[in-house]
């Protein structure tokens, strides 16, 4: 559910409806990033409440592949725009 509500406003875009991708654009990216942190870290809790070896293994998997693209956003789309243009930061 995560990529679809990631790429929801950028498919509205395409599609000519920029001002849907104006108006929601931040709900869907804010949604897409809520949805694959809360998920596996709800497996893994209920996992863990049950002692569940196999399923948390899964879990921790799942939260370490979902953890990727937040990284990746957090490092490309906030922390490297600062840096201005020609510094080595």
């Amino acid at each position: 559910m995560a990529p679809l509500l990631l790429f929801a406003p950028a498919i509205a875009h395409a599609m000519g409806l920029s001002d849907v991708r104006q108006e929601i654009g931040w709900a869907c990216g804010l949604m897409a990033l809520l949805t694959a942190v809360l998920a596996p870290a709800a497996g893994l809790v209920v996992a863990q409440v049950e002692d569940r070896r196999d399923a948390r293994r899964r879990f921790l998997i799942m939260a370490v592949v979902s953890s990727v693209p937040i990284l990746f956003f957090l490092f490309f789309g906030v922390l490297f725009p600062e840096c201005p243009n020609g510094s080595h930061c």
